[in-house]
């Protein structure tokens, strides 16, 4: 064929993971993990919020919308600091359709979509085990927007909430376990999304005692974003900006004095690439 370059590996490529709080303690944990599946070229900054006051977790929708002007104004941040993609760091994807809006040529991801869109390729139906009874109605209100509610087997609740989870990772593993099991005996699931990206790092020995694919949020979200921002360099598939994939003109954002402030960034943490 003629007409079309030769391409060998993906480029490499720049990625904002946002820790959609203002607390840090989540920020080197998850660094950690990142800097173990990351591609030796990629480098990534790890940020969470800086923010007057803060929840420790994103479980309430009160909470979810508190941080949504922080999640945008750091996907423009993207935009203008040539990322070539975002990760919204929470299952519930708070503010993704936000962000992608404002996000110049960066793509952004979220846990919850690109679990999902994992999921789609192994099974036929599918539970997800959510940390308290209460995320079920947003969870699968999100499933359901998401195009995928006729694959939901069920969603399993370990009546733990996110700041414990990582206190007793024994505890959260057997309570994960527990679920999981009766969502596959009794519901027919036939794989399992992690529901929280706090349930990080367990999900390989789940995998194991469950004998059908455990889907890692982070995992997911992070090797999606990866994927897609190499596909936008190399092949120029970088988001739509016209028609529902329209941003605010140039021109507005003067006029309204938008993102004048300096980019709410409270902790950082930086992982270079290596040649």
């Amino acid at each position: 064929m003629t007409g079309h370059g030769t391409y060998t590996s993906l480029p490499p490529v720049k990625i904002l993971w946002i820790n959609p709080i203002g607390l840090s303690g989540y920020d080197q944990p998850m660094a950690d993990l990142i800097a173990q599946i990351k591609e030796p070229r990629t480098t990534v900054e790890l940020v969470s919020l800086a923010m007057d006051t803060t929840p420790d977790n994103l479980e309430y929708r009160t909470f979810e919308a508190l941080v949504v002007r922080e999640t945008v104004e750091l996907a423009r941040h993207a935009a203008k600091n040539d990322f070539d993609g975002v990760v919204i760091g929470c299952f519930y994807d708070p503010a993704l359709l936000e962000a992608r809006e404002i996000s110049g040529d960066a793509v952004v991801i979220a846990p919850c979509e690109a679990s999902l869109q994992v999921m789609t390729r192994l099974c036929n139906r599918f539970s997800v085990i959510v940390g308290q009874d209460f995320w079920i109605d947003q969870m699968t209100q999100r499933v359901h927007e998401y195009g995928l509610g006729r694959k939901l087997a069920s969603m399993r609740s370990i009546r733990c909430p996110v700041s414990q989870m990582q206190k007793d990772p024994a505890s959260t593993k057997r309570r994960i376990t527990e679920a999981a099991r009766d969502a596959i005996e009794e519901d027919g699931a036939e794989a399992i999304v992690l529901g929280c990206t706090i349930e990080f790092g367990l999900f390989q020995e789940l995998q194991t005692s469950l004998g059908v694919p455990v889907i890692d949020p982070v995992f997911a979200s992070f090797k999606a974003c990866e994927f897609s921002a190499g596909l936008k360099k190399a092949y120029g598939w970088k988001p739509s900006r016209i028609g529902s994939c329209q941003p605010p003109s140039e021109a507005d954002i003067e006029r309204f004095a938008l993102f004048t402030r300096t980019p709410p960034i409270g902790n950082r943490v930086v992982l270079k690439s290596v040649n």
